[in-house]
């Protein structure tokens, strides 16, 4: 049996994300899961989301992609690491380097690989990849909520 995705154990206070959150009933309800050393998320965007050019997803959304999901692999990553439930983490920084046009109607992968954790702070490099292609790539620093320790 899989284990729940790491937003689906974030609390219901910090659940309203558009991109993440459970609670949110307009939102993406995008989920993140281990696999190995590396955290995974798959998404199919909808059309609607189109860039500029017809069939390509805006690089908003592929910079919302990267954000959620890095935030969860960081709440997923400390609280292994701490041995505690999951805390909700913010973005500090969030860095995007989009490398090919990425397609919509295709599930687009979105991996997490954890750089370094260092008290509150937790860096996580990213990819978002289309049918084998990597489209973008980029670097968050997430900050666990004070409150949420």
């Amino acid at each position: 049996m899989r284990e729940p995705a790491f937003q689906d154990q974030y609390p219901d206070d910090y659940a309203y994300c558009y991109g993440c959150g459970r609670l949110n009933t307009q939102g993406h309800h995008l989920k993140s899961y281990w696999d190995g050393e590396e955290t995974v998320c798959r998404h199919t965007p909808d059309p609607k989301f189109t860039g500029g050019f017809p069939g390509f997803l805006y690089g908003g959304m592929i910079a919302s992609l990267i954000d959620c999901h890095g935030a969860g692999t960081a709440a997923a990553a400390k609280a292994k690491a701490d041995d505690k439930p999951i805390s909700r983490f913010v973005t500090a920084s969030l860095k995007v380097d989009y490398l090919a046009p990425t397609p919509i109607n295709t599930e687009l992968e979105v991996r997490g690989k954890v750089v370094e954790i260092k008290g509150r702070k937790v860096i996580v490099d990213m990819t978002v990849t289309a049918a084998g292609t990597i489209c973008a790539t980029g670097t968050v620093v997430m900050v666990q909520i004070k409150d949420q320790k």
